[in-house]
């Protein structure tokens, strides 16, 4: 506990984790202004996840990278609602899992099971960075997608002659209300925020949608300008360009919540 953010007023755009970053802020001593940009529900058609899975169960693939935790915690719901989690998690165990960050390690453990290969960093390209130097010639690789996901990974595996089998099972939903996130945009703008912390290139979409359906374009691209914004990584700090942001605080190497608090006390603690 510390008062080094003491009399900060921090935006926390985050929605699964949301009171968890709240209360890291909270604990040195910063007001948490809760905003939650983004939710996640099943994708509507449940159909393709499916069959995905029976065929994943049947003939398992070579290997399977799982790009987010929250992707495989849907496909084992699916698989539970389908009454086929303990075979889904059997089948898990014979494939090589690749991850592409903690998160998706983390979602393994709680299975009982670990990644077989780790990305160094927590990218699309730090993937791809790790499978580069191996033959991937006729080896089945299922790929969990989200719905972010960027295709350099697929057009990858497919030019280095593997064959891969996508799943989508996730959609994003707006949560928020319109009002809270334009009543965000004008408080940023107005200079009442200290820091906004993303964590996903999607909050920064959603954004992006609010201001332009609401008239406030303008209102939004001084608000960035005026607040310190904080990115959880590099795929975050991309969105946050592309939408005339520029990010100040980011975590050197470890991309997820705990060491992006930490870089926020460090940048603008007292």
């Amino acid at each position: 506990m510390s008062n080094a953010l003491a009399g900060r007023r921090i935006v926390v755009p985050e929605t699964r984790e949301l009171d968890l970053l709240a209360d890291m802020l909270e604990r040195h001593g910063a007001t948490a202004l809760r905003c939650p940009l983004v939710a996640i529900r099943d994708v509507e058609d449940a159909t393709p996840v499916e069959a995905w899975l029976e065929c994943f169960i049947a003939a398992p693939p070579d290997d399977l990278i799982l790009l987010t935790g929250e992707g495989l915690a849907r496909l084992v719901g699916f698989a539970q609602r389908a009454g086929k989690e303990p075979a889904f998690v059997a089948a898990l165990a014979k494939v090589r899992k690749i991850t592409r960050g903690p998160k998706p390690a983390r979602r393994l453990h709680m299975l009982g099971l670990k990644p077989d290969l780790a990305a160094a960093e927590p990218t699309t390209a730090g993937v791809i960075a790790a499978l580069k130097g191996e033959n991937l010639g006729g080896r089945r690789v299922a790929v969990q997608l989200h719905p972010d996901a960027n295709p350099a990974l697929l057009n990858f595996l497919a030019t280095a002659g593997a064959k891969p089998d996508p799943v989508l099972c996730y959609a994003y939903a707006s949560k928020s209300e319109d009002r809270l996130v334009v009543e965000t945009i004008d408080a940023m703008a107005a200079g009442k925020v200290d820091l906004i912390a993303f964590t996903s290139s999607a909050q920064v979409k959603r954004l992006r949608e609010v201001a332009a359906a609401s008239g406030r374009a303008e209102a939004l691209h001084t608000a960035l300008a005026r607040t310190t914004i904080a990115a959880v990584g590099p795929v975050v700090a991309d969105a946050i360009a592309e939408a005339g942001g520029r990010v100040a605080v980011a975590p050197a190497q470890s991309f997820h919540m705990k060491p992006m608090v930490n870089a926020i006390v460090a940048a603008i603690g007292s």
